[in-house]
């Protein structure tokens, strides 16, 4: 059935120096995002900011206050490394802590270059958080060369293994992709089952759909804690 489970999303934003040159399209598209996040859908939905370089900071907790949101972005000055799997870390953390619906919206030029987590590290913790990852990698030019394609594969994998969706956008396209994520969170549908496996640990999920025109959009699996 469709629900309408309020929803927690963590909006993480990549603020390292590499994003310096289109910083205020990112903002200015941000912003749209927010204002429509919170002007449809369950009046408890929030949204916290994180933005990352080489530490991690928690701009707002979680809110409904999307100007609240956006003037934390705009006196933000790009600069220094790219803590990536750490934001990924640390905000699956906070929502693992919240009743609802999760999910992540992740903003970055696809780089990790200094944080002391590891890929497994961020993608257990968003498993654990039954976190939805809509990781969105603004393509810095449009030839393979000078891109992060190991960085945007293991992006790529974070969404297909959560049941998010993996965007990489021109700038100029950005606001399209926040629109296709905002349809997604409003448009989900949950399915429930009884495990015949009760054991603790990671346990695959696949769901096969009759409609060959149909495809199934959901995470790989999910973790058992007690």
């Amino acid at each position: 059935r469709y629900t309408t489970i309020p929803l927690s999303v963590a909006v993480l934003v990549d603020t390292s120096g590499s994003t310096a040159k289109d910083w205020q399209l990112e903002v200015k598209s941000l912003s749209k995002f927010l204002t429509a996040l919170f002007g449809e859908g369950n009046e408890r939905d929030t949204a916290a900011l994180y933005t990352f370089n080489y530490d991690v900071t928690q701009q707002s907790g979680f809110t409904r206050n999307a100007k609240r949101l956006e003037d934390r972005l705009r006196f933000i000055k790009p600069e220094g490394g790219t803590s990536l799997y750490d934001a990924i870390h640390f905000a699956a953390q906070d929502l693992q802590r919240r009743d609802g619906r999760h999910a992540m919206v992740l903003v970055s030029d696809g780089g990790n270059t200094t944080s002391s987590k590891a890929y497994k590290d961020a993608k257990d913790a968003a498993q654990h958080a039954d976190a939805l990852m809509y990781p969105i990698v603004i393509v810095p030019i449009e030839n393979d060369a000078g891109r992060n394609l190991g960085g945007e594969h293991a992006l790529q994998t974070l969404a297909a293994d959560t049941g998010g969706r993996w965007f990489d956008p021109t700038i100029r396209d950005l606001d399209r992709a926040f629109a296709e994520i905002l349809r997604d969170l409003r448009a989900q549908y949950m399915v429930g089952y009884y495990p015949k496996d009760q054991t603790k640990g990671f346990h695959t999920v696949r769901v096969d759909l009759k409609r060959a025109d149909l495809r199934a959009q959901t995470r790989t699996g999910y973790y058992r804690e007690d």
